[in-house]
């Protein structure tokens, strides 16, 4: 419930839905992607939140409406670049996207910092906060020239650990039908734009996330199979190489990311700090009366990206 109710119900903006106003950028690989800017004039200097959404996510997710709130009543410029194929157009090349897409990830922020020239933070949600977090591991210290912090949000920074869970249960009845009803079209349309790209046999037979990932996501990327994607794209082992001021919250009670598989804040070093909640569901936290909001995540995290170091989220969070 902490985690359906506050997608479908709980209200997201005191200032109705947001206004974005839509780029197409190409990307180094000739293909594109495209990128909504919260409409609004912002100087040059304005502090830049840039968004990345969870799987099958986009600019109209509960969790953007309410960043995008947050930001524009707080003078920020708020941007979400879509991952290729998520932005209602399926994307041209032979390519989709992943979970430890730190490179299509590289390639976003590097542009944000080249047209804007105010301070840059970022938020990861669910998929988006682990190829964060990768392409923060992958940086080392060079992260801090491009970000001024980063904090992700439910993101399944183990995820053979998280594939398991969503994989069985009540997780495989509801959850899995749900993303594999947009995310297998999408793979069939890819076919069709390249075809013998993949196994059109074995992506029909697909009935969970495991087996999607070894028919599509795996072979398109790069990976030999899913254990290889799931091991070398997990942002889990590699928390210590960051060098970035970096914000992980994952509430124990996720359905999808398993309390037991969440990482401790001996194994991070000094530039992560880990909140995990009891409560939150997979990005609900929700709050208030119900219908409850959304509005208090954006809020704490927001708060906490901009003076990471005065923040106490425990006492924000209530």
């Amino acid at each position: 419930m902490q985690t359906i109710w506050p997608a479908l119900y709980s209200s997201r903006a005191l200032n109705g839905s947001p206004r974005y106003r839509r780029e197409r950028w190409t990307t180094p690989d000739q293909d594109f992607i495209d990128v909504d800017w919260l409409e609004g004039d912002k100087s040059p200097a304005t502090t830049l939140l840039v968004l990345f959404h969870g799987l099958e996510g986009s600019s109209r997710s509960h969790y953007s409406e309410a960043f995008a709130d947050y930001a524009h009543r707080n003078g920020m410029a708020f941007v979400v670049p879509h991952f290729r194929g998520c932005s209602g157009d399926i994307n041209d090349g032979p390519r989709a996207y992943h979970s430890g897409d730190y490179e299509e990830v590289g390639w976003i922020l590097q542009r944000m910092r080249q047209v804007h020239s105010g301070e840059i933070v970022a938020v990861g949600v669910s998929l988006g906060g682990n190829a964060l977090l990768r392409w923060a591991e992958e940086m080392e210290h060079s992260a801090s020239k491009i970000v001024k912090s980063i904090a992700t949000i439910s993101s399944p920074v183990d995820l053979a650990a998280s594939g398991a869970a969503i994989g069985t249960g009540f997780n495989r009845f509801v959850y899995t039908r749900m993303f594999l009803n947009t995310m297998k079209p999408k793979a069939f349309k890819k076919l069709e734009q390249h075809p013998g790209l993949f196994s059109w046999e074995a992506l029909r037979a697909a009935r969970d996330l495991y087996e999607f990932d070894n028919a599509f996501t795996a072979p398109l990327h790069g990976f030999k199979n899913t254990e290889d994607y799931w091991a070398k794209g997990s942002a889990k082992p590699l928390l210590h190489q960051i060098r970035t001021p970096s914000l992980v919250i994952n509430a124990r009670n996720d359905p999808f990311v398993p309390a037991s598989c969440l990482p401790k804040q001996r194994e991070v070093g000094d530039f992560v700090k880990l909140w995990q909640p009891a409560h939150g569901g997979h990005v609900g936290f929700a709050q208030g009366r119900l219908p409850g909001h959304v509005r208090a995540m954006p809020a704490i995290v927001i708060d906490w990206l901009t003076s990471p170091a005065s923040n106490d989220l425990e006492h924000s969070y209530g």
